[in-house]
C-alpha cells in the first residue's frame, strides 16, 4: 500500500492552487527547495510521477490530479474527525474564528454574536475583517474557521475543499442626488440611469458587481469617480457628482454616512423594482468541519441574522 503523507499532500494541493513552487513556498513559509524535496519524497512514496517540467515552471501530471482527487476526501474526513473530537472535548464551548467583508460584519456577524452571547455564553466568536475574496484565502490557510463572502467572488460550490451555505440575496438600491430629475420618477429602472455619471470602486468586488448589474440592464456604466468607502460614495452622491448602487446591508448595518437618519442629507435612495440587482452572500467552512458544534451554532445564528435582513421591497422611496 502507498504511503499517503498528509503534510506532503497539503503541499501538493497548495501547488495546484498557486501554480508555482515559489508561490507555494511563500504561502507555506517554506523554502522552494524544501517544497521540491517534499514533493519528490511524496512521489517516491506513492511510486508515481507527480510533476513535469513546463518551460520554467512545473505542472501536475494526471497521476497528481488523481492523487489530489482522493486526497480531498481524506482532508474532508480529517476535518470531520477534528470537528467530532472538538465537540467531545468542548461541546458548544471554545472559539470560532470568522472572516467577513465589511458590510457583513454589522449586518450579519454582530447580530449573530449578540444572539450567541445570550444563548451560548461559553462559545466565543473572534471576528476578522477581510475583503470578500481574501476571506477564502484565510479559510484555506486555516486562519479562520468560517468565511463570509460574496458568491461572485468565491470558489464554486463544486470546489471539494469547502462547504458553502447561502445566507442572503442582498438587494442593491440606487442612490441619486436629492434634486435629480429621476429622484421621484415612478417605476424607476436601472436602465433609466444609463447616461448618468457613476461612482464605484476602481477595482475589486464592488467594481465588478456594479458593472455586471449595469451590463445586465443593457449598458456599460460611465465611471465618473472611483471610491470604495461608503461614506465617501454617499457624500459624492449628495454633492451631485453622480449616482451609485448601494447594498441594502450597508443601510441596515448603519455604516458611517449611510445611517437611516442621514437619508435626507442630499440623497434619494430608490428601490429598483423592475430590474432589482442583488449580490449573493455566502458562508463557507472547510469541507468536513461544518459539523463542529460551535461552528454549526455560529452558522445557525448567521442564518437567523440573514433572515432578519430579508428584502423589504418597501425600503427607500417608492419606486
Amino acid at each position: 500500500m502507498a504511503n499517503w503523507d498528509i503534510k506532503k499532500l497539503r503541499i501538493l494541493r497548495t501547488l495546484q492552487e498557486l501554480g508555482t513552487v515559489t508561490a507555494t513556498a511563500e504561502a507555506l513559509h517554506m523554502t522552494p527547495s524544501a517544497v521540491s524535496q517534499q514533493l519528490t519524497g511524496l512521489a517516491k512514496q506513492l511510486g508515481v510521477t507527480l510533476l513535469e517540467a513546463h518551460g520554467r515552471r512545473v505542472r501536475l501530471t494526471d497521476a497528481a490530479h488523481l492523487v489530489l482527487r482522493h486526497a480531498e476526501a481524506v482532508f474532508a474526513q480529517l476535518e470531520r474527525a477534528d470537528a467530532e473530537l472538538l465537540g467531545y472535548l468542548q461541546g458548544e464551548a471554545g472559539e470560532v474564528r470568522v472572516g467577513a467583508f465589511s458590510t457583513a460584519i454589522p449586518a450579519l456577524v454582530v447580530p449573530a454574536v449578540q444572539e450567541l452571547r445570550r444563548t451560548h455564553p461559553g462559545l466565543a466568536v473572534a471576528v476578522r475583517e477581510a475583503e470578500a475574496e481574501a476571506a477564502y484565502e484565510l479559510l484555506a490557510e486555516g486562519s479562520v474557521d468560517l468565511a463570509l463572502s460574496l458568491a461572485a467572488h468565491a470558489p464554486t460550490p463544486r470546489d471539494p475543499k469547502f462547504s458553502r451555505v447561502s445566507l442572503l440575496a442582498d438587494p442593491l438600491d440606487v442612490a441619486l442626488p436629492a434634486g435629480h430629475p429621476l429622484a421621484a420618477e415612478p417605476g424607476l429602472r436601472l436602465a433609466d440611469l444609463a447616461g448618468e455619471p457613476w461612482i464605484f470602486g476602481s477595482s475589486g468586488p464592488w467594481s465588478q458587481i456594479t458593472t455586471t448589474a449595469c451590463e445586465s440592464a443593457g449598458f456599460v456604466p460611465e465611471q465618473a469617480h472611483a471610491a470604495a468607502d461608503w461614506s465617501a460614495i454617499w457624500a459624492m452622491v449628495a454633492a451631485g457628482m453622480g449616482v451609485a448602487l448601494v447594498p441594502r446591508m450597508a443601510m441596515a448595518g448603519g455604516i458611517g454616512a449611510l445611517r437611516r437618519d442621514d437619508r435626507g442629507a442630499g440623497v434619494a435612495l430608490r428601490v429598483l423594482h423592475a430590474d432589482q440587482p442583488r449580490r449573493h452572500v455566502v458562508a463557507a467552512a472547510r469541507r468536513g468541519a461544518e459539523g463542529a458544534p460551535g461552528l454549526s451554532r455560529v452558522l445557525a445564528a448567521l442564518r437567523q441574522a440573514a433572515a432578519a435582513q430579508a428584502p423589504d421591497e418597501g425600503q427607500g422611496q417608492p419606486g
